[in-house]
C-alpha cells in the first residue's frame, strides 16, 4: 500500500470541497428564493415547457419514494460517510480513483446529498421547482447528484478500461 501526500491530493480535497460548497450553496439560496416568492403549486413563468413551480417533494430526486423521509434520511447519512471516508481514507488504496475528475464528481454528489437532507431535517419536505412538465419536478441539488453520479461511473469505466491495458 502506497501512501499519496503530494500537493496535487490535497488540491483535490480542495476541488471537492469548494465544489460541495459552491452547490450546497447554490441550492439552499435557490430553495429559500422559491419558497419564499412563490406559494406551494405556483409557477413563476412559463417558457416553452418550461417553468419555475414550488413543489414540496416527501420523496428522494424526481419524486421517486415519497413519504419515505426517514429511509431517505437514513441513505443520505449513509451516503454522506462514505463518500467522506473515500474521499479522506479509501483513495489512498486506490490511488488509480484519485484524479480531479472523481474528485470534482463527488463534490457535486456530496453538495446535493447535503442541500436535500437540511431540507428533509428542516422541513420534512425537500423543495423542487424546476419544472419541464413532462418530467417531475427538481432542484439544483437533484441535478448535481445525477451529474456527478454520470461524470463518476463514466470515470470509473474509463479507469477500469485503463487498468486492463
Amino acid at each position: 500500500m502506497q501512501k499519496v501526500n503530494h500537493p496535487q491530493a490535497k488540491w483535490r480535497c480542495v476541488v471537492f470541497f469548494l465544489i460541495g460548497l459552491l452547490i450546497l450553496v447554490a441550492d439552499q439560496l435557490s430553495k429559500a428564493w422559491v419558497r419564499v416568492s412563490l406559494p406551494e403549486g405556483q409557477s413563476l413563468f412559463e417558457v416553452g415547457f418550461f417553468q419555475i413551480t414550488h413543489v414540496q417533494n416527501t420523496g428522494a430526486a424526481f419524486g421517486l419514494f415519497r413519504g419515505q423521509a426517514l429511509i431517505l434520511t437514513i441513505f443520505a447519512i449513509i451516503s454522506i460517510t462514505v463518500i467522506l471516508v473515500y474521499v479522506f481514507v479509501s483513495y489512498r488504496r486506490c490511488p488509480w480513483l484519485d484524479s480531479m475528475l472523481s474528485k470534482l464528481a463527488l463534490g457535486l454528489v456530496f453538495g446535493g446529498i447535503v442541500g436535500n437532507l437540511i431540507d428533509r431535517l428542516r422541513l420534512g419536505h425537500v423543495t423542487d421547482f424546476i419544472d419541464f412538465g413532462f418530467w417531475p419536478a427538481f432542484n439544483i441539488a437533484d441535478s448535481a447528484v445525477t451529474v456527478g453520479v454520470i461524470i463518476f461511473a463514466y470515470y470509473l469505466l474509463r479507469s477500469t478500461q485503463t487498468e486492463k491495458r
